[in-house]
Parts: C-alpha cells; structure tokens; sequence
C-alpha cells in the first residue's frame, strides 16, 4: 500500500525548495561568488539527482534518465557516484537552463510518486526519507549561499524577511547543568545520519550554559575593546587566518561613517544590538569567548543542556572536533560517503537556525564545518 504520509512530505520538500527561490531574478540562479557556495540552480539540480541516482535508477522499472549529462552536472562529491564537474566550477554553468533544471525537478518528482503509490518497499522508503532529509539540508545550504551571492552585490538587493533573527532582550543568566553519566546520540528508532549513532554514555563535570546567545552588542564591546587586534585572545590558526584576510569583524558588517551597517536578507541596515551576532567563524567565536572569560560547550555538553535552552536561531559552534562516535560505521557505496569521509579538519555545530526546515533539527544532529565557515548561521553561546 502506498505510504500517505511519506507522499505528502515527498511533495511539501520538493516544493519548498523551490519557494526558497522564488523571490529571485533569473540571473541570481548562477553565480558562485567563492568555491563553498553553491549556486540556487546546482542546488535545485543536484537534490534532484540524488533522487533520481540513488532511488529511480536502481529501483523503478523502466525509468528513462531526464538526461545523460545531469549525473556528471549535478553530482557533488560521491566518488562512487563516477564523474562530476568540480566545486569551484559550478558558477560557470550557463547550461542547462533555469527551466530546463525545473522540468528535470518535475520529471523527477512525478516518478518518485509514481514509486510510491505502486507501494515502495521498507528499503525504498528508508532511500526517500533519507533523500527528503538530504533536501533539506541542501534548503539551509541555499539560504546561506542565496545571502552571499546578493550580499555581494553593490546594491545589497533585498530578498525578504522571512529568515530575518528575532531580537534577544533576555537577561544574561547561566544554567546550572549538574556533572554525572549521559547517554550521548541517536538511538536509531527514529531517523537520523549515521554520524550520530551509536548511542554511547560520556562522564561530564558540572557546567554552567548562557541562556542566550551573544548579542550584537556584546559583540561590539569585544570589537570597540581591541579583540581583533589583541592576539593573546587568538588561537594560532585563527590569528593567521584573520590577518591573511583582514577580518575586522563579522561578515556582511561594514564600518560607515563612524557606525556599523550589515547586510540581512531584508536589506542594508544599521547593526542591531540586541540580535545575536551571526555569521561568526570557530576562530572569533573562541577569541570572544576567550575575551569574556567564558568558552564554548562541548558537543555532549551542549546536547545534555539542550531540553532547558529556548529553541535556537542560529547554529552554535562547539569545541568538538568532527570525529566518528564508538562503532561508528558507514554504508557501503556512494552512501557511505554521506558524512564518515569528513571527520577530520572540521568541527561541531549543535542546535538550529532560522533557515533549518520545520522538523528537521533534533538534539542529536551533528552538523559540521571547517573552523573559517563565516557564511554559514553561526552564532556563539558561552559556558562557564
């Protein structure tokens, strides 16, 4: 029998995606201002061949590629999956057009259902849901690079106010959490990547969490008192990197006329003091933490600490290397490239965004970056 429920979700993901991108020009569908942004159109082809190279190829009887060169168009970086254009090279895709990755998406989504409702398989099933959460992923990853592509732009174009922050007028406060045994990641009842099972108990000391994120303004205190310019605050790594790229403060800020300006997908606006500074690499978060007398949590204390925080509005960086819990193991194939390839020279971020899907963040979810990931919703949270 087909599976009601996975249908509708099948059709409400592929959907948003496309709303994602509806308040932009055509032209805004292509450039890749820096290799780590994708452009909008690679991302509505690449979520779609996943769909279809890993789910219809293999098991929907006489389905017909949309297009022999999509595979090598749209593949990202599963090896297994054979050839595909490199990362940096992606803005230079002129062809296929918009509409013509539109009509691959609508080719592709009508087989998908056309799987279902001939009643797919247990095995099946798994494949959409991990394909509807690999969307997903690819959504958040499209706010992110659709605000750096117009917010390189000399007009800083606006977009709307839908992933806007809500400011934080909450007092300053640290939680109590107490030291003892925790049992750490997902138990695998319900979905979740494979990076964060097995479960697995960890020994903590007491702690103590902010209630709320940095602000704006206790962000510009640390920049108003030298931290940018005082490297006894940086790690090594994160001094070099500043200087080579004279960073003087978060991405999309902008120092006018004595004042600081950001970029928002709402437009260009005086920065706020009460929102949560965002956009915020591993290395400033530290050297603000340093700066504060504070640090950043752990993975595991931030996920123990995760049922008495308000939901979050941006990802928080840990200081937690990207590792392989204990027996941890990977699927054979292209599948297993998902996440296990990337557990080195990358670090934890816990919590959520404005830009995460509705039902797409829980408190086990592991996302990942390297250390000088700026464009991404990051924001900082201290422990004591």
């Amino acid at each position: 029998m087909p599976d009601h429920e996975l249908i509708r979700r099948i059709t409400k993901t592929r959907q948003h995606t496309e709303n994602i991108c509806s308040p932009l020009e055509i032209e805004d569908y292509i450039p890749q201002p820096m290799p780590d942004v994708s452009p909008p159109k690679w991302h509505l082809g690449h979520t779609t061949w996943f769909f279809e190279a890993f789910i219809l190829v293999p098991h929907l009887d006489g389905y017909k590629l949309f297009h022999e060169d999509f595979a090598y168009l749209f593949n990202s970086y599963y090896n297994n999956a054979g050839k595909r254009v490199l990362r940096p090279n992606r803005g230079l895709m002129s062809r296929p057009p918009v509409r013509e990755v539109m009509a691959y998406r609508t080719y592709v989504t009508e087989n998908l259902l056309k799987l279902m409702r001939q009643g797919a398989s247990e095995t099946i099933c798994e494949l959409i849901e991990l394909g509807i959460n690999h969307e997903e992923q690819h959504q958040e990853l499209l706010v992110y690079d659709i605000k750096y592509i117009l917010g390189n732009q000399p007009t800083f174009p606006t977009y709307g106010e839908r992933f806007d922050l809500q400011a934080s007028l909450t007092d300053l406060r640290f939680e109590e959490v107490s030291a003892g045994l925790y049992t750490i990641g997902a138990s695998g009842k319900q979905f979740c990547y494979d990076n964060e099972c097995r479960q697995h108990q960890v020994s903590l000391e007491g702690f103590q969490i902010a209630n709320r994120l940095v602000t704006n303004g206790d962000y510009l205190a640390f920049i108003r008192d030298g931290g940018y310019a005082d490297f006894n605050l940086w790690l090594s790594d994160g001094w070099d990197f500043i200087r080579a790229n004279k960073i003087e403060a978060p991405l999309y800020w902008h120092h006018l006329d004595g004042d600081w300006w950001s970029y928002r997908l709402s437009g260009f606006q005086s920065v706020s003091p009460d929102l949560p500074v965002q956009h915020i690499s591993l290395y400033e978060a530290m050297a603000y933490a340093e700066w504060a007398g504070g640090r950043l949590a752990t993975e595991f204390e931030r996920e123990v600490a995760s049922d008495r925080l308000p939901s979050g509005q941006l990802w928080e960086w840990t200081n937690s290397a990207y590792l392989p819990y204990p027996g941890f193991s990977k699927a054979p194939g292209a599948l297993g490239e998902y996440n296990g390839k990337f557990m080195v020279n990358q670090h934890v971020l816990r919590g959520s965004s404005v830009a995460t899907p509705e039902g797409h963040s829980r408190k086990t979810y592991r996302n990942f970056f390297h250390p000088s990931s700026r464009w991404i919703f990051s924001g900082i949270r201290l422990v004591k």
